[in-house]
């Protein structure tokens, strides 16, 4: 069930906790795949961990060890350039020629211009989970200390606490901003101005990955129900639920084509849902590498990239 409202104080309890000690919810673990993958898979023994693509760059994070993968979507067979990092990393975020790691083991923000490589690094209060850009300001979530850091530059300007149990991904959608906490699989309204966490609203039993499409709704990944939500953000309001069965996990959006894509860990599968219409429709269904834990869109040719976290390559798909 969905609850609104912020969390209850005192006797009356916390309407958006789900259970007495909340875990975040993971990725289903992966069988042995039963069909070919798809399209080309590009060699690679390391586990991805988050994949985004920057102009003709397609970036890959791998965790061992810890680096990102920069390769050329017009060649996928040359040898990619690996840009080593002080710690793995959780989120890619694109933004103005370059790519923003969070390294949440390292407490580090790495800013990675594409194609060159080049990296430079801030430095973190905390385990930073994930960023976003607004209005010219760095948007970080801080997974373990339950806030969201707005930086100018390289300097916090603010830091917003308040009714998160956990920080771990913050999303921009006009002129909302909403953040989102795994462990009370919840979403926030974020007040920039006012420095405070707002609303929340239930999002589902274990949401764990989450993107904004091209009509300003936030789509969430729900693990563990089974299904994808899509809020509106402003006002914060759940608009869509679809079952999903099978595991969903990894979540892209292609703006072109209005497509967002799931992973589905429990089979081995990428699905292409058109959201155009009052509930999403499936159009693509295709298989996977094991353990398709990440995927992205080439906003380009709309070709779909697949990552697996078990070191079973990288996978490129033109549907």
């Amino acid at each position: 069930m969905l609850v609104s409202g912020c969390s209850s104080e005192g006797g009356g309890g916390d309407d958006l906790q789900v259970v007495q000690n909340p875990t975040a919810a993971v990725a289903a673990t992966s069988p042995d795949p039963t069909a070919e993958p798809a399209g080309q898979v590009v060699p690679q023994r390391a586990d991805v961990t988050s994949m985004v693509t920057a102009g003709r760059t397609l970036v890959a994070a791998v965790s061992e060890p810890a680096s990102v993968l920069l390769y050329d979507l017009d060649d996928l067979k040359a040898k990619p350039r690996t840009v080593e990092l002080p710690g793995p990393a959780a989120e890619l975020t694109p933004v103005d020629g370059a790519v923003l790691a969070s390294l949440p083991r390292a407490g580090t923000l790495a800013r990675i211009s594409v194609p060159s490589g080049e990296v430079s690094t801030v430095d973190v209060d905390g385990e930073p989970a994930a960023t976003a850009v607004r209005d010219g300001q760095t948007l970080v979530a801080v997974r373990d200390r339950k806030a969201v850091e707005v930086l100018e530059g390289d300097q916090v300007q603010k830091t917003i606490t308040g009714s998160l149990y956990s920080a771990d991904d913050v999303l921009v959608s006009g002129d909302a901003t909403v953040v989102l906490d795994r462990l009370r699989t919840a979403l926030f309204t974020v007040d920039l101005a006012d420095g405070s966490i707002q609303e929340g609203l239930r999002a589902g039993d274990g949401a764990t990955n989450a993107v904004v499409d091209a009509f300003g709704r936030v789509l969430v990944a729900d693990t563990r129900g089974g299904g994808l939500l899509a809020f509106g953000a402003d006002p914060l309001l759940l608009r869509q639920r679809y079952p999903v069965p099978g595991g969903i996990y990894g979540l892209a959006y292609d703006e072109k084509r209005h497509v967002a894509w799931v992973t589905l860990t429990e089979r081995n599968e990428v699905v292409g849902f058109d959201m155009r219409g009052g509930e999403p429709t499936e159009k693509f269904r295709l298989p996977t590498v094991r353990q398709p834990n990440s995927v992205t869109v080439d906003e380009q040719t709309s070709r779909v990239v697949v990552g697996s976290g078990a070191g079973e390559g990288i996978q490129v798909i033109a549907p």
